[in-house]
């Protein structure tokens, strides 16, 4: 069985909507342009990993159907497990048992650089480009362009820097 892998675009849309009560997709958070959002959803919901259900509120609409009104995107269980999230909110679909197996869940790669760039701005101190620097062994404008490409433009996350005294610039990521 094939692995599914998942973009940095995927997962971040993604673990935002499992991270929501309600698993809905919309409203997006991620920072993407043009026609990417759909382009992601579409490619989830070929996957399975998103299904569309009747919208109750009409700024989170994803498309209209004739039969069925107004549909908006939510999380499927398997994507609660692609994700590694133990605690799924029970299945409320109608799909019919046994008809298909599920695919197996992504795997994304561990231990990159991006992902401890992530941990170290997320730590509770923050972290300043020298750190950043030494720890990952690039260029401080690597680092730099990282933070702004990778995470922001890329992945549409919050980077916030400060003036610390006796630190310097120190940067940060809110918590999950």
């Amino acid at each position: 069985m094939t692995q599914i892998q998942l973009s940095d675009a995927q997962a971040v849309i993604l673990s935002a909507a499992c991270a929501r009560e309600d698993g809905m997709v919309f409203p997006v958070t991620a920072n993407l342009k043009g026609g990417a959002v759909g382009n992601v959803c579409k490619s989830l919901l070929k996957r399975g990993l998103i299904e569309e259900v009747a919208a109750t509120d009409l700024n989170t609409v994803w498309r209209h159907d004739e039969e069925r009104g107004p549909l908006t995107l939510r999380a499927t269980p398997l994507a609660y497990s692609t994700l590694g999230i133990t605690d799924a909110p029970e299945e409320q679909t109608n799909s019919q048992p046994g008809t298909e197996a599920a695919p197996e869940p992504a795997r994304r790669r561990t231990g990159t650089k991006q992902e401890a760039l992530i941990a170290m701005l997320r730590a509770e101190g923050g972290a300043t480009i020298d750190e950043i620097v030494t720890a990952l062994d690039w260029q401080p404008h690597t680092a730099r362009g990282a933070m702004s490409g990778a995470l922001k433009k890329k992945l549409g996350l919050k980077v916030t820097s400060e003036k610390v005294e006796g630190r310097g610039r120190v940067y940060r990521l809110p918590a999950v």
